[in-house]
């Protein structure tokens, strides 16, 4: 027998009837995802304004779709939101890298 199963907290549209991993083990969420930066000190009204169109180019039809041909999702959100996920995301693999013991070399 064969399980599968999507890593993502969620299912994904694409495959309704693929649980997510978090279905049988919660929380258990290892997504993959990218962001776009910008420098230290970049003036608010440009980052406002690549956050406006950025937004406005994930939100057309053409591009949802290009991502979920890829296996993705695009989200939209304000640069505070991001900045906590890069924090949210720092915490929470830093405490698996602990936890396994890794060192660098």
């Amino acid at each position: 027998m064969r399980a599968f199963a999507v890593t993502t907290a969620t299912r994904w549209e694409l495959l309704p009837n693929v649980q997510s991993m978090a279905e049988f083990l919660p929380g258990y969420d290892t997504s993959v995802w990218f962001g776009v930066c910008a420098p230290k000190n970049t003036p608010a009204e440009i980052i406002d304004k690549l956050n406006t169109e950025i937004n406005l180019g994930l939100a057309d039809s053409k591009m949802k779709n290009r991502f979920a041909v890829l296996g993705g999702t695009a989200l939209r959100g304000t640069p505070a939101e991001f900045g906590r996920f890069l924090v949210d995301e720092t915490e929470k693999w830093g405490k698996v890298v602990r936890y396994s013991g890794a060192r660098p070399d």
